[in-house]
């Protein structure tokens, strides 16, 4: 039982030492980023893999309806994503369905991501493929990542990094904080256009 309360008393600690490290000019940059894309009608697209998919779905959800800006992720269309991995493969699957959804210079992209894409490791490699046609069509590449970001972190535009501060649990805080990162976005005076019910 000792065991098991140290474990909770640590794990919230490390959350208000994580959150007092962040970069928050980072994600006040982030915010001001987004306004531009949406003055300019231009569209997110959210990638993730994993638990992070899962994010990415709850995140256009809330840009779309709080912030009135036009979002996508490809993991809301199983059916397309498992077709285009089966026909064409897993690293083209997401940058085969940007160059179908007409990605823009106007629009940007929006990793959530644990480590960011690494090809030597072949760890979520279409999330680099998708970032190479994202910097060849002109559009932004945005994100937040853990660990070191990986590929995510070297090539993007503004990518907020989520410290590590336990290496046995840098994925439940990495992943935690993308929703913690994009709630203060949705919530943000420049970029809330919406009340929330609650």
């Amino acid at each position: 039982m000792k065991k098991n309360n140290n474990h909770v008393l640590n794990y919230f600690a490390h959350i208000g030492n994580l959150s007092s490290k962040i970069n928050k000019h980072q994600i006040e940059h982030l915010a001001k980023t987004i306004v531009k894309i949406r003055k300019n009608k231009g569209r997110l697209f959210f990638l993730g893999v994993g638990g992070s998919a899962g994010n990415c779905s709850h995140a256009v959800n809330d840009f779309r309806k709080i912030c009135e800006i036009e979002c996508y992720t490809p993991t809301d269309n199983v059916s397309e994503l498992t077709a285009r991995i089966n026909d064409e493969g897993w690293e083209s699957s997401f940058a085969n369905w940007l160059m179908i959804s007409n990605l823009s210079s106007k629009d940007a992209i929006f990793i959530m991501s644990v480590g960011g894409g690494n090809k030597q490791k072949n760890v979520s490699v279409n999330l680099i493929k998708a970032i190479q046609f994202a910097k060849k069509k002109g559009a932004k590449v945005l994100g937040i990542v853990g660990r070191d970001g990986g590929y995510t972190k070297k090539a993007g535009d503004n990518i907020i990094l989520i410290p590590t501060i336990n290496e046995k649990l840098v994925t439940p805080y990495c992943e935690s904080f993308h929703s913690v990162v994009w709630h203060c976005l949705v919530s943000h005076p420049i970029l809330q256009k919406k009340k929330m019910k609650w």
